[in-house]
């Protein structure tokens, strides 16, 4: 079973200390390890299920103090890991839509869900580069399946206060798809 795990650092020296010591717990490739705005590192992981839990608490326990956010997901959508390298496929659009987010790991949570809730297709995955430290989530479908599939994913991280804003687009003009594709 493939699966995902990610933790968001406010300090870089502790992030790239973390990832280090999430490599060497356990069996896990790394999908990506770098800095985002606003002084955040991320490292991101994959692996099986077992393999990735024991990395993220590895990481957990070497830079706890310096931790935004940290997750988990087991059976991640594969169209999830396409979104976060900018490598969507994506041929018609009928709906655009837009959630930001707080934090990085909080935008990988809400992709898979909205993936998993609906009918769409997954955009992007912008993480934090250029943000402010936020990030966001671009997927199309129709308006009924953009609109179910961005209620879903805000609906997971409603109560953790990490969901910024969101919009949903139906018809979006050709110009703006050209801008976003």
């Amino acid at each position: 079973m493939k699966s995902i795990g990610m933790i968001e650092f406010n300090s870089i020296p502790a992030g790239i200390e973390a990832g280090d010591a999430m490599l060497k717990s356990a069996d896990v490739k790394l999908l990506g390890a770098y800095t985002a705005c606003a002084g955040k590192y991320i490292v991101l992981i994959s692996g099986n299920v077992d393999g990735v839990k024991t990395a993220v608490e590895s990481g957990r326990n070497v830079s706890e103090a310096f931790i935004i956010d940290s997750i988990v997901i087991p059976n991640i959508e594969e169209e999830v890991i396409s979104a976060i390298s900018c490598c969507s496929d994506v041929s018609s659009i009928e709906a655009i839509g837009v959630i930001e987010t707080f934090s990085l790991a909080s935008a990988v949570y809400c992709a898979d869900e909205a993936v998993k809730a609906a009918d769409i297709r997954l955009i992007e995955i912008r993480l934090g580069r250029g943000l402010g430290g936020k990030s966001f989530i671009l997927l199309s479908g129709t308006v009924s399946a953009v609109n179910h599939a961005v209620a879903s994913a805000v609906g997971i991280y409603s109560d953790e206060g990490m969901i910024a804003n969101t919009s949903i687009i139906p018809s979006p003009h050709q110009d703006l798809i050209t801008a976003l594709m």
